[in-house]
């Protein structure tokens, strides 16, 4: 077991880099079916997701879903949530991460009913392995962020028993991979 943070980041990474594009895509597209079929997603009316990058599981094909969808924007050291539909233009980020164009109103935490968190690696405990900025876990940190229920979503391969964890990290909720949908905290949910 590693438990240097940056080590294991740059494993994980490395891993998930050696994907051919005809499995990346296969298995990016199991994750959408099983969020597709859940009730967490299904209910859910605001969802906040994110443009793959870094050969992250890919989610493109879910937003064609009837919801409410929102992507992130750096603003200093925090996440600022900008509605988002299909067809709608894109600009590029910070970091290169496609944004909504539109970024005249953000959406606040009341309005959201679902979050899901790209993740290098996750563990049985919900805790995810980030790329090491802390935003999420900055925003999981906010009490009115809080309640809002997590998804990571990561490949197969990045699901380990344990993680090195910091007094700052946050573990989320559930986790999706292209093997179905685990779920830590979200008592009663019939996910």
């Amino acid at each position: 077991m590693v438990h240097d943070k940056t080590t294991l980041r740059r494993s994980l990474l490395s891993q998930r880099q050696t994907l051919t594009s005809e499995d990346w895509q296969n298995r990016s597209e199991a994750i959408v079916q099983h969020l597709k079929n859940s009730s967490i997603v299904q209910e859910a009316k605001t969802i906040l997701a994110y443009f793959s990058i870094r050969q992250e599981p890919d989610l493109t094909s879910l937003f064609s879903l009837d919801k409410q969808w929102g992507f992130p924007l750096t603003v200093g050291n925090e996440l600022k949530w900008y509605p988002w539909s299909i067809g709608e233009p894109l600009i590029p980020g910070e970091y290169g991460i496609p944004t909504p164009a539109n970024q005249q109103v953000a959406l606040v935490p009341n309005q959201v009913d679902l979050i899901l968190i790209p993740a290098v690696g996750i563990d049985r405990l919900g805790y995810r392995l980030g790329y090491g900025g802390g935003f999420y876990d900055r925003l999981l940190s906010n009490p009115q962020w809080q309640t809002i229920p997590t998804l990571g979503i990561v490949f197969e391969f990045a699901q380990l028993p344990t993680l090195p964890v910091d007094p700052w990290d946050r573990a989320l909720d559930g986790w999706c991979s292209e093997n179905g949908l685990s779920f830590n905290n979200l008592v009663g949910c019939q996910c």
